[in-house]
């Protein structure tokens, strides 16, 4: 227990360690600030400990599984695999520790303080950190603070969170596999878990309000991975919104409007991944003139400075996809901008990744967007199947398309469906973020035979001088 609390003073305080925040901090300690990170949960945040980390590793479990099982097309059986879940989750707990230990000691190492327990702004320049055992409290006077709080999952009417009805949290850390898993939600959260548990074996049923899922991606590439998951047996509903759930000590009914017409469906678990809620509700935001927007979004400008000038918001509780690497770059604007400079963000070469089958990336603009943005702009595709390596990985689902501006070639966009589309996409996004154009991709040697080829191969359809395809 805190025995009188004085005010501890700090050059910067950041709330929340996540990929936003812990980067944040790191870059503004390199700067000369003295830091202080208060994180009321586990260091490292959702997506160390609950997130991005540990759903990859669920799903390159699946993989290693399923592949396991043999692959006809090259004359490879197999008999006798078998999974044992138990030390799956033990492995994926183990990359969970190393990371987020790894995070503590990169705080360490740059002399950034870090503080458990929960904070609660008493004014504009000061927040109350709750201890983590709920006796005491101390209060830290700031110059400058770092909202970087993160998400939750949403929780829709009629299914509560429980047992059986579970948020992504709860689907990745399961102690047993599903035979049968209902998901509501066709967005990337649940098409990698249903793709994940389908692969280690579910009957998975995923329920979408929309026409498709993967809305945020275009058609063609959402309709590969909804192909590719049918033949692992995944089903789809579309159209279709969850009513109510029946849960038993065993199992859940899930009564959903299909198309109009009633269904219900019967399975182990279901799984809510509908979107996330930014975490700016218990903060005492609205005590110090921090402005939201309806969705309880904190509005900031070029450089994630709220309405109150010496307060700044990073990451999931701003406006745009909740994404870490988006975190962590608005956490260097963040921290760069108080020092003093001059840094602002630009959204267009952040990218957009789902680790589906095949994996989904996008950079910059889609041909749509840039023609809504005014460019004449020209989009030229490549298919992996036309690709050695992809060949000889026998993953020739997918394509790869360059979105260029006519008069020049400038790359402006990329989207890529297919193998390590989550690897390939960097080159892109460094092509837009250099100015480069199609001549420039072109003429970049690639080591052959990789999938690497295939962006200068788009590019070469660019140019209208394509080697490997007519």
């Amino acid at each position: 227990m805190v025995v009188g609390d004085f005010a501890e003073e700090v050059d910067t305080l950041i709330i929340g360690s996540g990929p936003g925040g812990y980067v944040a901090a790191i870059r503004a300690a390199q700067l000369g600030q003295k830091v202080t990170v208060v994180e009321k949960g586990s260091t490292g945040g959702v997506c160390l400990n609950v997130g991005c980390i540990p759903s990859k590793a669920l799903i390159e479990a699946g993989h290693r599984y399923h592949n396991a099982k043999g692959s006809d097309d090259m004359g490879i059986t197999a008999e006798n695999v078998s999974l044992d879940f138990s030390k799956v989750q033990e492995w994926k707990s183990g990359i969970v520790n190393k990371l987020t230990g790894g995070v503590e000691g990169l705080l360490k190492g740059n002399k950034v303080n870090l503080v458990k327990g929960e904070a609660y702004f008493s004014d504009s320049d000061q927040v109350k950190v709750s201890s983590e055992d709920g006796y005491g409290s101390q209060t830290y006077k700031f110059k400058n603070c770092i909202i970087a709080t993160g998400s939750r999952p949403i929780e829709i009417p009629n299914f509560k969170f429980s047992d059986r009805i579970i948020n992504s949290t709860g689907a990745i850390n399961l102690n047993e596999v599903p035979d049968k898993l209902v998901v509501i939600g066709g967005g990337y959260i649940g098409i990698e878990l249903a793709g994940a548990y389908a692969n280690l074996g579910s009957e998975v049923t995923v329920l979408e309000g929309e026409k498709r899922i993967l809305g945020g991606f275009e058609k063609q590439m959402a309709q590969l991975v909804q192909r590719n998951l049918k033949k692992k047996g995944v089903t789809f509903e579309t159209q279709a919104f969850a009513k109510s759930a029946e849960e038993t000590k065993d199992g859940v009914k899930v009564t959903a409007e299909v198309k109009g017409e009633e269904k219900t469906f019967d399975a182990d678990y279901v799984l809510v991944a509908v979107g996330r809620r930014p975490n700016s509700d218990e903060l005492g935001l609205e005590q110090i003139g921090v402005e939201l927007d309806e969705k309880g979004l904190i509005k900031v400008d070029k450089q994630c400075r709220t309405s109150s000038s010496n307060i700044y918001a990073i990451g999931d509780v701003i406006a745009g996809p909740p994404l870490a690497h988006k975190a962590s770059y608005e956490g260097k604007i963040a921290a760069e901008a108080i020092s003093g400079e001059a840094s602002e963000i630009d959204y267009l070469g952040i990218p957009m990744v789902v680790f589906a089958e095949p994996e989904l990336a996008s950079v910059g603009y889609t041909e749509a967007e840039a023609k809504e943005a005014g460019y004449d702009a020209v989009a030229s595709k490549f298919p992996f199947q036309a690709n050695g390596r992809a060949l000889s990985l026998n993953e020739t689902d997918g394509f790869l398309k360059l979105v260029t501006r006519k008069e020049d070639g400038l790359v402006i966009g990329a989207q890529i469906a297919g193998q390590n589309a989550s690897d390939m996409i960097a080159e892109a996004g460094l092509a837009i973020e250099a100015g480069m154009t199609a001549e420039d991709l072109a003429m970049t040697i690639h080591a052959h035979p990789t999938l690497g080829e295939i962006t200068m191969e788009t590019a070469e359809v660019a140019l209208g001088t394509p080697i490997h395809i007519k």
